[in-house]
């Protein structure tokens, strides 16, 4: 679950045709022919107005002329970018992806540059501001120049953005060599006995009638949470854990090494001091002491649940010295489930089919926020799976964005969960906001861990759809980076509370009846494995800050280290870190964000009470958290909605439950 942040749609529908380039919500789909001639273009243009806006007179600066300015550079820049960036990872035409991701190299390395100059710098700086929103845009725009190394002598200047644009190649290269994996495996059907019939249909078979699995979400979970042959399950997760292989463990090492150069030429001792201090968290040490409390929480109770885990492969393989192993922890955590609280995820599909769940989760979202959804079958897509969506403002009726729905697998596509904040809003620009939702989920309908899946994201898509600042780049997630999850993170609960299952029949009076009792289990069943799943959120947090101290690191072996520490150890040959994109894609030095966020999260979740579909307090929170993106820091913004201090309370009953 990530947000996808490639930065960097008015230039870029040129090669649409008349009529569509004028339709709202239009992403531009190039050719990759087109590609290089529009990227060119676009990057001549941003040039052009820098160079304006370096040559402004001093005594001419105002908001106006510098902010407003930046804007238009900023929103011409996301034109072009927003959908190369998506392109880039969802196109279904290799050579569409292999043109986009050229061109985002080239986008990527122009901030680089411009970030860099100093006149432009002390226009900037030049700037005097009253309003608070102003004030914030002006802030982070200097910020920025700061991360970027303006204020470094000439030669330091060059060498960092030498190796920025060096980690924006390494994070391309290591996000491909995950995406177009190819590795496939062979099972007879004797081995993968427990699969569900239904997986096996219409399944590939190898020469010699083997069923052929890739390493997709769908099968993934088919495999490891089903099949009662160990040595399947081995075999799957091993292949599965090494996805990426040697050679972006090759990249990764370099980026580790590059953060620490970087990171001492700004003037820190390590990359997480560099970066840290202008997150939520301000430092790297108190990231350490929040891991540390994390950890002092769960370390037991993740033990304790492993024991029961093992007892129950024990109890079904009948040899009481059976170890438990990685991939057992699926099958037999599901298998517990079943039996103290009868909860099979396969009848969790069933109760839960993908087109009215999508519908319901839409139905709930625009009540609780007071807008509506309408499907736009005229939005032009890259492939026929997707959808596309425009979203009006239920009170007036005006038009406020549009979203798209990419939620099935396939060959050449990302292959996690993720919101592509495609085009941000800009009230100052006359800009209305596009997102796209990326999954891989099955088409057989939503186990519990997929439904709370698609919430978490959505609730991303509406931080970017249903934002309304001043500047693009205050849009939506464009906001502290351990803050970004806590609006998916709170939302995932609308997946689960009586309240919003509620509105499932009016979506869908021909469904099979929400089964009240089912629910009841699957929410009593989410207490089992939380020691087990931020225990492994904890070690991969720690591992990330660990790579990003004042000393160079080798990332595997580290992984080793700390994973050959947990209860269940390192298992020799799997190589996590190859496939672990966030460390190259936006959370190098911030995995804890997705912990820290979620006490954020979950204190917010409280103001609702008992009723999660209270409509006053969710307008509310639209007014004061979705619609104010980066505009306000985020512990203003929580404050003013909780109208109280933030608590980590909540967080911890929900690791600990009291």
């Amino acid at each position: 679950m990530k947000l996808h942040t490639t930065a960097l749609a008015a230039l870029a529908v040129c090669f649409l045709p008349h009529a569509l380039a004028a339709q709202r919500g239009v992403i531009a789909q190039p050719t990759a022919a087109q590609i290089p001639q529009l990227c060119d273009k676009s990057i001549a243009q941003a040039r052009q107005r820098v160079a304006k806006l370096k040559a402004l007179p001093l005594q001419s600066v105002n908001v106006k002329t510098v902010l407003h300015a930046w804007n238009v550079l900023d929103m011409g820049l996301q034109d072009i970018g927003g959908p190369i960036g998506l392109l880039s990872e969802t196109s279904p035409d290799p050579e569409v992806r292999k043109a986009a991701e050229a061109c985002d190299l080239l986008l990527s390395a122009l901030p680089n540059e411009y970030l860099q100059s100093e006149a432009l710098f002390q226009r900037v700086k030049a700037l005097r501001t009253t309003d608070p929103i102003d004030t914030m845009a002006r802030q982070s725009i200097l910020d920025d120049f700061e991360e970027r190394g303006v204020s470094l002598p000439a030669a330091k200047r060059e060498r960092a953005k030498a190796i920025f644009e060096r980690l924006d190649k390494l994070s391309q290269d290591f996000s491909r060599n995950v995406r177009d994996v190819t590795t496939k495996l062979a099972f007879s059907e004797a081995a993968l006995q427990g699969v569900l019939p239904g997986v096996l249909s219409n399944r590939a078979r190898d020469g010699e009638g083997n069923f052929v699995f890739g390493l997709d979400y769908p099968e993934y979970e088919a495999i490891m949470g089903n099949v009662q042959v160990e040595s399947t399950r081995k075999a799957y997760w091993s292949a599965f854990q090494s996805r990426g292989g040697q050679p972006n463990l090759t990249l990764l090492d370099e980026a580790v090494k590059l953060r620490l150069e970087l990171a001492q030429l700004m003037g820190d001792a390590s990359y997480a001091d560099w970066t840290i201090k202008r997150k939520m968290a301000g430092s790297a040490a108190a990231v350490t002491r929040f891991l540390d409390e994390v950890h002092g929480k769960v370390e037991a109770l993740e033990r304790r649940e492993l024991a029961e885990l093992r007892a129950e492969k024990v109890a079904f393989t009948a040899d009481k010295d059976a170890s438990l192993k990685r991939w057992d922890v699926l099958f037999y955590q599901q298998r517990l489930k079943k039996q103290r609280y009868s909860v099979d995820q396969n009848a969790v599909r069933i109760q839960f089919p993908t087109d009215p769940t999508i519908d319901w989760m839409m139905k709930v979202t625009s009540t609780l926020y007071g807008v509506q959804f309408k499907p736009n079958k005229d939005l032009p897509v890259w492939q026929s799976d997707v959808r596309g969506y425009d979203v009006f403002d239920s009170a007036s009726g005006k038009y406020l964005s549009s979203f798209y729905l990419d939620l099935f697998p396939r060959d050449g596509k990302y292959k996690h969960a993720a919101a592509f904040p495609v085009r941000g809003v800009s009230l100052a620009g006359g800009r209305t906001p596009v997102s796209v939702l990326v999954t891989n989920f099955s088409r057989d309908g939503f186990d519990q861990n997929e439904l709370e899946t698609l919430f978490h994201e959505f609730g991303h898509i509406m931080h970017g759809v249903l934002s309304r600042t001043r500047y693009v780049l205050n849009a939506g997630t464009g906001v502290k980076r351990d803050f970004v999850e806590a609006p998916s993170q709170m939302y995932e609960e609308w997946s689960r509370r009586p309240e919003s299952l509620a509105l499932f029949s009016q979506v869908c009076p021909t469904c099979k009846p929400i089964d009240v009792t089912l629910i009841e289990r699957m929410n009593a069943s989410r207490a089992f494995g939380k020691g087990i799943q931020y225990g492994r959120q904890r070690l991969y947090a720690a591992w990330d800050m660990a790579l990003h101290t004042s000393m160079v690191v080798d990332p595997m072996q580290t992984w080793i280290a700390l994973e050959g520490k947990t209860p269940l150890g390192y298992e020799a040959g799997t190589l996590v870190p190859a496939a672990f994109g966030h460390v190259m894609g936006g959370y190098q030095a911030g995995y804890y964000g997705y912990m820290w966020s979620e006490v954020v999260a979950l204190d917010m979740r409280s103001a609702y009470g008992s009723n999660v579909m209270d409509t006053q307090v969710g307008a509310r929170y639209r007014k004061l958290i979705l619609e104010r993106g980066g505009e306000r820091a985020p512990s203003e913004l929580v404050e003013a909605f909780l109208q109280r201090k933030p608590s980590p309370d909540a967080f911890f009953r929900e690791i600990t439950g009291h």
